[in-house]
């Protein structure tokens, strides 16, 4: 029941988002939808199929097992429910913030994670572009701060859903005003924030590493207000990859097997 809800909100958040790209787009792509998309969207599916398989409702089996055993900080100390939710989305927010840092900062979990910075174009469909193994270990690092947080089960649903709308959001090529767009980014990371992430320029691509609070990188010191070319222009993804043509579904399988491109 727990997949069946986060996968249905995930889907309807999509559909908004591809939606409002088309009505009103933030950039004019110079790489068309049936380039990327099957490569983005067919991550996704063998993503969703192998977790499935494996890993898949982790999360709150975790979070379920820890609050039957008494395991976890917040079980030790009975905190209040509401408490416990606040607690719960508050720090399993910050604990992907840091796995976001370290995905670019160690380089073997920056080999699994460049398949998403490799991307030439931003867009909704970014947002599921990561390779099966860092969705695998991203889990298994999820459920290891549930445990230890002795996070909310209901929580962590609520946690799924927000982390999953929110990547969808702030990787969408929609049109907000900037005035709207700077009062939002007080509380939450909108896409005009977050492609400065995707830049060509690491200085940028090593900031704004929220994904759903932004307030985390205000707080340390990681928050770039700005890129050095315009939003409209800006270069996307990687140097190393913008003088070849897009990567094709196994080619990114197989990506952080290759040798590291200097970045």
């Amino acid at each position: 029941m727990e997949t069946v809800i986060r996968l249905s909100v995930a889907l309807a958040i999509f559909f908004l988002m591809i939606a409002w790209e088309y009505a009103r787009p933030r950039r004019t792509p110079h790489i068309g939808r049936k380039q990327r998309w099957p490569t983005n969207l067919g991550l996704a599916a063998f993503n969703i199929l192998i977790m499935r398989f494996s890993l898949g409702g982790a999360a709150f089996f975790s979070a379920a097992a820890a609050a039957e055993h008494g395991y976890g900080i917040l079980n030790l100390v009975h905190a209040p429910e509401w408490l416990s939710a606040i607690v719960t989305l508050l720090l399993l927010d910050f604990a992907v913030y840091c796995q976001h840092i370290a995905m670019h900062k160690w380089a073997p979990l920056w080999r699994l994670h460049q398949v998403h910075h490799t991307d030439l174009e931003f867009d909704a469909t970014t947002a599921v572009r990561f390779h099966p193994l860092e969705i695998m270990i991203s889990m298994v690092y999820k459920v290891l701060w549930i445990v230890l947080i002795g996070a909310t089960p209901w929580a962590v649903i609520a946690f799924e859903i927000l982390l999953n709308g929110a990547a969808t959001f702030n990787h969408s090529n929609i049109n907000i005003p900037p005035a709207i767009d700077k009062k939002l980014r007080w509380m939450v990371i909108t896409p005009d924030m977050h492609r400065i992430h995707h830049s060509t320029f690491q200085a940028e691509t090593d900031s704004n590493y929220g994904f759903s609070f932004s307030f985390w990188d205000r707080l340390c010191d990681t928050y770039t207000e700005d890129p050095r070319q315009p939003q409209t222009a800006m270069d996307i993804g990687l140097t190393p990859f913008r003088d070849v043509r897009e990567l094709g579904f196994v080619e990114l399988l197989l990506l952080p097997f290759k040798a590291l491109r200097k970045r």
